[in-house]
C-alpha cells in the first residue's frame, strides 16, 4: 500500500501578483522553493484563505530573494495580491517511508519571509 503524504509547505504566503496573461503556473521566490524542498515543474496546491479557493497547478522558479508568490493563467481568477495562501506539494510513500518521513514546513510573515520551520504540526486541541 502508498499513502499520500504532505511532503512540504510554504505557511500563509502573500500573493504578490496575479498574472492572467502569463503562460501559467505560480512563480515562487527560490529561496522559498529551497527551504521547502518544492522543485520546480512540480505540481502544488495552492488554498486560499482569502477566499476558500483550492487549486492545483505547478511551481516555476521566481527571482531569488523576491518575496514573489505569483499566481499566473487561468488561476489568476483565484487569487488577488495580498491573499494570504498555503502552498503545499505531496508525495506517495510505501508504509515503512510514511512511518519515518517528516514534512518540511516553512512559515512566513506578511512580506514572505522565513519565519521559521519545522517538521511536524502542533496537535490541535479542543
Amino acid at each position: 500500500m502508498h499513502l499520500t503524504m504532505l511532503k512540504c509547505k510554504l505557511h500563509q504566503a502573500r500573493v504578490t501578483h496575479s498574472e492572467l496573461e502569463y503562460e501559467g503556473s505560480c512563480a515562487i521566490d527560490g529561496d522559498l522553493l529551497d527551504a521547502a524542498g518544492i522543485h520546480e515543474y512540480e505540481q502544488i496546491h495552492i488554498y486560499n484563505l482569502a477566499n476558500g479557493e483550492r487549486f492545483t497547478t505547478y511551481a516555476i522558479r521566481g527571482q531569488n530573494g523576491s518575496g514573489m508568490i505569483s499566481v499566473n493563467g487561468a488561476a489568476a481568477h483565484k487569487a488577488n495580491p495580498g491573499d494570504r495562501v498555503i502552498i503545499c506539494a505531496y508525495v506517495t510513500l510505501d508504509q515503512k517511508e510514511a512511518a519515518v518521513f517528516k514534512p518540511k514546513l516553512v512559515y512566513m510573515n506578511e512580506m514572505n519571509q522565513i519565519t521559521r520551520t519545522s517538521d511536524q504540526i502542533p496537535v490541535q486541541v479542543a
